[in-house]
C-alpha cells in the first residue's frame, strides 16, 4: 500500500467514493437514453413516406383566334425622283464653278461655265458662210432672171437658162446648209453654259475651276438629285409577292396597287419615316439571279430629309383573318425551334413545337401546333418538365392583338 494512501481515513473514502458511483450510472442511463431515443427516430423516418412538393400554381391562356396584321420588313434602298449626272456637251476649261456641293439648285439655274471663246468663234464662221450663201443665192437669182427673156426670145439657148436655175436651186441649198452650221454653232455655244435641268441637291464635285473638261468624260462634273418625292425601291421572294398578291382583291395587279394600305419606312436609326408611303409601282419579271421581284414605294419629302443613296427597311403590313396568336413570353427557343407547353385534362404539361408564320405586336401567328380553344402555360415555364403536372390558374391577361378588317 502507498504510504499517502494509508494517510486518508477510511471514512472519506466511503463519503466520497459512493457518490462516484452513483453519478456514472446516471450519465449511463442518460446516454442510453439517448441512443434509444436517435434509434426509434430512424426508425419512424423509415417507417413514414416522404411528403411530395404541391404542383406549381401557374397562370395559364386559352387560344383564341382575331383579324390581325402581321408586319414584315425588307430592306429598301431610296433614290430620288430624278437622279442625273450633270456630263459637259462641248469640250473646254471649266472656266466658272457657281454652286457648292449640297446646295439646292432650281432648274435652269446656272451651274458651270466652260470657256465660250472658241464656240463663239466657230458662230461667227458660221455666219459669215450664211452671208456668203444668201450673196450667192442673189446672184443665181439675177442670172435666172436676165436668161428669162432671153429664153423667151430665143436669143440664147434653153441650156443657158436650166444651167442658171440649176444654180440658184444650188445657192439656195447652202443657204439652209449654212443655217444648219450656224444653228450647231449656237448649241454649242449654248453647252458651255451648263445649266441644271430639274430642281435638287448637287452632289460631289470632282472638276475644280481650271480643268480640261470633255463629253467623253468617265467621271461627271456632279450629280444632281430631285428629292421632294423619294422612291424606296425593295425586293419580295415568289412565296411573299404572292401572299402580297392574294390579300388583296381586283383583276389585275395594277387593281391590287390602288387598294393596297400604306408602308412604313424604317429609317437606319429604326426609327420610323414620319410619312407614310404607296406603293406604286410592281417590276414586269423577276430577277434570274436572286428570284425575287422588285416593288417601289413613294414618300413625300418635302423638308428633304431624306436623300438619294439613303438605306432603310419597308415595314409592310399583310392582314390575316382568323388567326391564331400565342405571345412572344407564353414560347420557348431551343434548336432554332419554337415551343409552348399545353395544357391537358389532367393539369399535366407537354411541350408541344408550333411553326410561327409572323409577328403581331408582342404576338406570334401560329400556322401549325395549337389551335382555338388549347390552353398553354401563360409564363414560368422556364423549369417546366414535359408531362409535369401543375396547378392551372386562369390568366386575365389576354395577348394584345390588333383587328383589322
Amino acid at each position: 500500500m502507498n504510504p499517502e494512501n494509508a494517510r486518508i481515513p477510511k471514512n472519506f473514502i466511503r463519503e466520497n467514493v459512493q457518490p462516484i458511483k452513483t453519478t456514472m450510472k446516471m450519465k449511463n442511463v442518460i446516454i442510453t437514453s439517448f441512443i434509444l431515443a436517435l434509434v426509434l427516430s430512424s426508425c419512424a423516418d423509415k417507417n413514414q413516406a416522404p411528403t411530395a412538393p404541391p404542383p406549381p400554381v401557374l397562370p395559364v391562356l386559352a387560344i383564341t383566334s382575331a383579324n390581325t396584321t402581321t408586319d414584315s420588313e425588307y430592306p429598301a434602298s431610296i433614290q430620288g425622283t430624278v437622279d442625273v449626272e450633270i456630263r459637259p456637251q462641248v469640250s473646254g476649261n471649266l472656266d466658272r464653278i457657281y454652286v457648292d456641293e449640297g446646295a439646292y439648285v432650281s432648274k435652269g439655274q446656272t451651274l458651270f461655265k466652260i470657256n465660250e471663246r472658241p464656240y463663239r468663234e466657230q458662230l461667227n464662221n458660221a455666219l459669215a458662210s450664211l452671208h456668203a450663201a444668201e450673196a450667192a443665192l442673189i446672184n443665181a437669182n439675177l442670172e435666172v432672171d436676165k436668161l428669162t427673156p432671153l429664153v423667151q426670145n430665143k436669143v440664147v439657148s434653153d441650156y443657158q437658162l436650166k444651167t442658171a436655175k440649176a444654180s440658184q436651186k444650188i445657192a439656195a441649198a447652202n443657204i439652209e446648209q449654212a443655217k444648219a452650221m450656224v444653228g450647231t454653232a449656237k448649241i454649242n455655244l449654248g453647252y458651255t453654259n451648263v445649266t441644271a435641268p430639274v430642281s435638287g441637291y448637287i452632289g460631289r464635285l470632282p472638276k475644280k475651276q481650271g480643268s480640261l473638261v470633255s463629253a467623253t468624260d468617265i467621271e461627271p462634273l456632279t450629280t444632281l438629285s430631285d428629292v421632294h418625292e423619294v422612291f424606296a425601291y425593295f425586293s419580295l421572294g415568289e412565296t411573299d409577292f404572292i401572299n402580297f398578291k392574294e390579300q388583296y382583291a381586283g383583276n389585275s395587279l395594277g387593281d391590287k396597287i390602288k387598294k393596297l394600305p400604306p408602308v412604313t419606312l424604317i429609317l437606319a436609326d429604326n426609327n420610323a419615316y414620319p410619312q407614310t408611303g404607296k406603293i406604286d409601282m410592281v417590276d414586269g419579271q423577276f430577277d434570274k439571279t436572286t428570284g425575287a421581284i422588285t416593288i417601289r414605294a413613294t414618300f413625300p419629302n418635302k423638308g428633304g430629309v431624306l436623300r438619294s443613296g439613303n438605306t432603310g427597311r419597308i415595314r409592310l403590313g399583310l392582314q390575316h383573318d382568323d388567326a391564331i396568336l400565342v405571345p412572344q413570353a407564353a414560347t420557348v427557343e431551343m434548336q432554332d425551334k419554337v415551343f409552348v407547353f399545353t395544357v391537358g385534362k389532367d393539369n399535366k404539361v407537354t411541350k408541344m413545337p408550333i411553326t410561327v408564320v409572323g409577328k403581331s405586336g408582342t404576338n406570334y401567328l401560329i400556322k401549325e401546333g395549337v389551335k382555338t380553344g388549347d390552353q398553354i402555360v401563360l409564363s414560368g415555364i422556364d423549369k417546366l418538365q414535359d408531362g409535369q403536372a401543375i396547378q392551372p390558374e386562369k390568366s386575365t391577361k389576354v395577348a394584345e392583338v390588333t383587328n383589322q378588317k
